[in-house]
């Protein structure tokens, strides 16, 4: 057994440093660009006077960071050499995440919107293993921003339960062309103001509950039929997050993507790599919340001495870094294990895995970020602090990356021979947790 980090990851992450004092940093402070990192940043990102939508400013301050980092070839690590990457491994990515979450708030990784300089590209995977030959240019019209789909699966109704879906698709001639009438609502339609198209999950047969059955239709974002209701404003601002009603939308039978009937695979198609990402980037902030709080307790001297003399500052903190540090092992050490596998393997063998160390790594995050608060006093409690930032993001991620209930439930099913490799085994002897 080997708990180095890889000597040519390691390596990386120097040439990752080095590329952001060079040029992320210096983009980060011209022009007042740190408004949108300091105490106002909320605000400076949030066009609050048009339904709370990102500023334009901002996300194109974003766009530029983004093009930096593919010049100098970081953007598309973790993608095949065919659309440009370094073949990045899932360990790869796990280390960078947690290595640019420690550092704090800044624009190397603000994942408010998913931003990185080390991008994360399911959608580009998804059309490579999924799209049929007319539909293979999609992939590198993604790349190059002409195509931006955003993903409509949720509705007002229907969140982890998709396979109850109301949203229809009926078979349906327009013009003498075959294609598809939808009708229908979805929810959290995340991108949308600036989405050339939706990936529009519709059940077109079966019965509520079936998993077979639903399909993905590529649609126009700009379909008259599709209507915007309202952007929702959530605990993390800026939104880009629209309620949709969609009504009366034709598509021709070309706009089938993946299987059909079996559209439920592509949004299970990336939900592992995913993941563990994210696992990673929370154990990773909440190591940043923790130095932080550990670093002041030692500074502030209330009535003499250093606040961290005091076994009620110092305990909650030693919980958590022993929590964080077992973690951060425990997820690279998943990572390692999706890089030996296949994607069939991975679902069947690391599924649970891979949920242990999401919901226990956001979990986590919000506890340091919490008590990151509570040891500054005032001061942490104010936006003056990235603590406030940092708990309201990675709180989210507590519901939307498959809620910690869904997860906790996964697990369970592999721990009592629901589902998993001991589906249905009557087992005599202990759970060994060290065998997969």
């Amino acid at each position: 057994m080997d708990f180095n980090i890889p000597q040519e990851i390691a390596d990386y992450l120097v040439v990752l440093d080095k590329f952001i004092e060079d040029e992320i940093k210096p983009l980060q402070e011209q022009d007042d660009n740190n408004r949108f990192f300091d105490h106002r940043r909320e605000w400076a990102r949030t066009d609050f006077d048009n339904g709370g939508l990102p500023r334009p400013e901002w996300e194109e301050l974003l766009s530029e960071a983004k093009r930096r980092a593919d010049k100098a070839g970081h953007l598309r690590y973790a993608l095949p050499k065919e659309f440009g990457g370094q073949d990045g491994t899932n360990l790869g990515m796990a280390i960078i995440r947690e290595h640019f979450a420690r550092k704090g708030l800044g624009l190397h990784n603000d994942l408010q919107n998913e931003h990185s300089i080390v991008g994360n590209f399911p959608q580009i995977l998804m059309l490579r293993d999924f799209a049929r030959p007319d539909q293979r240019h999609l992939a590198d019209a993604a790349l190059k921003g002409e195509f931006k789909a955003c993903f409509g699966l949720t509705e007002p109704d229907h969140g982890s339960d998709a396979t109850h879906m109301e949203t229809r698709a009926v078979r349906h001639k327009k013009d003498g062309k075959d294609g598809w009438l939808i009708n229908g609502a979805k929810m959290w339609i995340t991108g949308m103001h600036v989405a050339s198209h939706i990936m529009l999950f519709c059940r077109t047969s079966g019965e509520d509950g079936d998993a077979k059955g639903i399909t993905c239709l590529i649609i126009p974002a700009d379909d008259p039929g599709v209507i915007i209701e309202e952007y929702l404003w959530t605990f993390n601002m800026p939104t880009d997050h629209p309620r949709l009603t969609i009504k009366d939308v034709w598509v021709p039978e070309d706009a089938v993507f993946g299987p059909p009937e079996g559209g439920l695979a592509l949004a299970q198609h990336f939900v592992h790599e995913n993941r563990i990402r994210q696992a990673a980037s929370s154990v990773g902030a909440a190591m940043y919340c923790i130095t932080e709080a550990v670093n002041y307790a030692n500074e502030r001297r209330p009535f003499g001495k250093p606040l961290s003399v005091n076994q009620a500052i110092q305990f909650p903190l030693v919980e958590q870094a022993t929590e964080a540090e077992m973690l951060r092992l425990f997820i690279f050490k998943t990572a390692w294990e999706i890089d030996q596998m296949s994607k069939p393997e991975v679902a069947i063998k690391l599924s649970d895995k891979v949920s242990m160390c999401n919901y226990k790594a956001n979990r986590l995050c919000c506890d340091a970020a919490d008590r990151a608060m509570q040891v500054h006093g005032g001061i942490g409690y104010s936006r003056h602090k990235p603590f406030e930032h940092i708990y309201r993001h990675h709180r989210r991620y507590r519901i939307t990356e498959g809620s910690e209930e869904i997860q906790m439930r996964k697990v369970a099913g592999h721990l009592f021979g629901f589902m998993g490799p001991n589906k249905g085994k009557n087992r005599n002897e202990p759970f060994d947790f060290a065998v997969r």
